[in-house]
């Protein structure tokens, strides 16, 4: 029996509704997120192509690159359509491939977004997420700064990124400012962060999983592969599919430098999983088969 589809579409806040397969930007630049990747043609053409397949949430952030995937969002896509939501993020500084720290100091967040509205030719960012709390700043003086920088109107929402479910609890209680969506590693074998799920479930927070697909980890998982056989499908297919069924908030952005993968990717939202399909995958582990 097929299982009950997913809905397709998710409301951030109360105000944006998005398509549940969204795009991120990370793979437009190097790696380690370090310098760009490919041509500016090419990542004009990948920008393009998932608006044109209905794609309305782009998910990147000031340190990609840095910089660089917030300007290439910008020369491909603005003028942006009405309906395309843009999410970026601040609070780390990157000083090389895969090194970076953290930064929620007050002027930093704000000097940084300010540059974010700047590279992607906006007055006010739909989506700005906390790339990281800082432990070494109050949380209440980060959502502080994002509060003020909200009431001036250069941010619509805030949301947290790679936070645990007692986090998002603080944030919460603080009720400094709304907490609107969170981003964190999830995945069909790697839950660790389930306990953050059920609160999203419980408030109504989008969670946007980074790493849907495991980094390609999950591509020749043997559970993965064997149902996406029965599909005609592919195992990454299979992977984003079993978000967009197994959660309502769940809004996955994969990222991709290949406008072949992207189209991959976007048809997952056609895939309809069976009830066997998700009791197989609802088992695993990550040692799982």
């Amino acid at each position: 029996m097929t299982h009950t589809a997913p809905r397709t579409t998710l409301t951030i806040g109360s105000d944006l509704p998005v398509r549940r397969l969204g795009y991120g930007t990370v793979h437009l630049t190097g790696q380690g997120a370090w310098g760009p990747r490919g041509s500016d043609a090419n990542a004009t053409a990948v920008l393009r192509r998932a608006v044109e397949l209905g794609v309305t949430l782009i998910d990147t952030a000031d340190n990609y690159g840095p910089g660089i995937a917030e300007e290439r969002v910008a020369a491909a896509l603005h003028p942006y359509a009405d309906d395309l939501v843009i999410a970026t993020k601040g609070g780390c500084v990157r000083t090389g491939a895969d090194v970076w720290h953290v930064d929620g100091s007050p002027a930093w967040l704000r000097e940084t977004c300010e540059a974010s509205l700047r590279r992607l030719r906006l007055e006010r960012v739909d989506l700005y997420q906390l790339h990281r709390i800082d432990p070494e700043v109050p949380l209440a003086d980060q959502l502080g700064v994002l509060r003020e920088l909200r009431d001036e109107g250069k941010i619509r929402h805030v949301g947290l990124d790679s936070v645990r479910a007692e986090q998002l609890q603080e944030a919460l209680d603080l009720d400094i400012v709304p907490i609107v969506s969170v981003q964190n590693r999830y995945n069909v074998l790697d839950r660790a962060s389930e306990p953050l799920l059920k609160l999203c479930e419980a408030r109504g927070i989008a969670f946007l999983p980074w790493f849907p697909l495991g980094n390609g980890a999950l591509t020749d998982h043997q559970a993965l592969t064997d149902i996406a056989a029965a599909h005609g499908a592919t195992p990454s297919q299979v992977a984003l599919a079993w978000l967009l069924h197994h959660s309502p908030v769940l809004c996955p952005t994969p990222g991709t430098g290949s406008v072949a993968h992207l189209e991959e990717n976007v048809a997952a939202a056609e895939l309809r999983l069976t009830e066997g399909d998700m009791a197989r995958l609802d088992a695993l582990t990550a040692s799982g088969a």
